[in-house]
């Protein structure tokens, strides 16, 4: 998948539509009180080891792709205790020089149309921004924008804010995750990995956590901020979970090795890494395969998007960087101080 299929995916694929919007006067009535600052305390870079277990993976009664719950073991491993920053992959570009795929200008073979019907701007270098209207609409192209110019450096674009050292490193390609991986000596966590260390020894429940940066109000229009922050938030701002690990759900959708199909297989119980790349399906973007997001993110809300959970998955496009779409480590040995 390339940036050529923006618009008919964004909304759906990567944040899920599960409902139309509620009504925003209303969700204003019954809003909480108004936002308050959150302190978001420094924390360390040193990754969390995990002995490894058996839990139980997957979630049966919000949507059918997560299901069925099975009993599913994990070898011990190690993790990053939160999402990889903007300050972490600059270190990386910095040593490296590497260059992501949203600075790059876009080949226009990817649209598999003449050139001079594809619009200049999606032929530019950039990526998807998070942009909400201010009105009532359950039509993904009102939210996303593609916007040249934006980029890990550039977050809202051009002309707008800089990265923030401690937010989510996001607009990166899986190209983009593995190469920093490499560099760092890690990989990316299996579905099953990343699940075992967000449920910390709990299953998985539908409710909207007070500690994790979701969504509250009615969107895409109306955000109460009463968790304390309207977008992408620094790691380390709320309670980490049992495992020590920061933001395991909310904030960033977090991008596994795993290719995406709907629902588990119930007989893969060991070490699962779900189908392989020719098994793989996704109904939101049938056109190749996509791998596998878990956790949700800040844009998920009670009335639209209800994956703030360790069970949620979505299928994400590997060649599109987005605002809302970030990852961390997994480490087989005891990473190098």
């Amino acid at each position: 998948m390339t940036r050529s299929t923006l618009f008919p995916i964004l909304g759906v694929a990567l944040l899920g539509l599960v409902s139309a919007c509620s009504d925003g006067d209303a969700a204003k009535e019954t809003a909480a009180a108004a936002a308050t600052p959150r302190k978001c305390p420094a924390i360390g870079d040193t990754p969390v080891k995990l002995a490894g277990g058996t839990f139980a993976m997957g979630e049966d009664d919000v949507y059918a792709e997560e299901g069925p719950v099975r009993e599913t073991t994990v070898a011990g491993f190690w993790i990053d205790p939160h999402e990889v920053t903007n300050r972490q992959f600059a270190d990386f570009v910095k040593a490296t020089g590497y260059v992501t795929v949203a600075e790059k200008p876009v080949d226009p073979k990817q649209f598999q149309v003449p050139v001079e019907q594809i619009p200049a701007d999606m032929l530019k270098a950039g990526s998807a921004v998070f942009t909400p209207p201010d009105f009532p609409s359950n039509n993904y192209s009102d939210w996303w924008k593609y916007v040249p110019g934006a980029n890990w450096k550039k977050p809202y674009g051009p002309t707008g804010a800089d990265r923030i050292a401690n937010e989510p490193v996001v607009h990166l390609a899986w190209d983009d995750m593995v190469a920093y991986a490499k560099w760092a000596g890690g990989r990316l966590p299996t579905e099953a990995e990343w699940e075992y260390a967000a449920s910390a020894g709990k299953r998985s429940k539908n409710v909207q956590p007070e500690e994790a940066n979701s969504w509250q109000g009615a969107f895409p229009n109306y955000n109460a901020e009463t968790d304390g922050f309207k977008g992408v938030s620094p790691v380390g701002c709320y309670k980490p979970n049992a495992n020590g690990l920061y933001d395991m759900v909310g904030n960033v959708w977090e991008v596994t090795t795993d290719f995406f199909k709907p629902g588990h297989n119930p007989d893969d119980k060991d070490n699962p890494k779900g189908p392989d790349e020719n098994n793989a399906y996704d109904p939101l973007n049938p056109g190749m395969p996509s791998r596998t997001v878990k956790g949700g993110s800040y844009l998920c809300a009670p009335n639209y998007c209800q994956r703030y959970r360790p069970a949620s998955r979505q299928g994400r496009d590997p060649g599109l960087g987005t605002s809302n779409v970030g990852f961390r480590l997994v480490y087989d040995q005891a990473p190098k101080a």
